[in-house]
């Protein structure tokens, strides 16, 4: 498999590393978007939000549960956004599930352009 983000959980890939654990890794987007812009995945391969199933939901919750320290770590109490692009059409270029924190200013309340 040639997916950047399994790389990056070998190592093979360095990162800016902002939390990890056995089950997820979060880093610093090389592209920000944003002043807080942070890439989180599992370390285990799921292609898209598409392919959650109840055999790998638990590893989806407890990414959830580690983007909302990661806000609070980075001070993001007064609200972030988390973003998950699906599919070809819904934008996702890397084919391995990741959510986009992204805040440290007021964001829009429009999703898209």
């Amino acid at each position: 498999m040639d997916c950047i983000f399994c790389k990056i959980v070998k190592g093979d890939i360095p990162s800016n590393k902002v939390y990890e654990d056995d089950t997820v890794l979060a880093f610093h987007d090389i592209a920000p978007q944003m002043p807080v812009h942070v890439i989180v995945i599992p370390k285990t391969h799921i292609e898209s939000a598409a392919e959650i199933t109840a055999e790998n939901s638990a590893v989806i919750s407890h990414v959830f549960e580690v983007i909302a320290k990661i806000a609070k770590d980075l001070g993001l109490d007064n609200g972030f956004r988390v973003i998950n692009n699906c599919g070809e059409d819904g934008g996702q270029t890397v084919k391995h599930i990741h959510f986009h924190i992204l805040g440290g200013e007021k964001l829009g309340e429009k999703l898209v352009k």
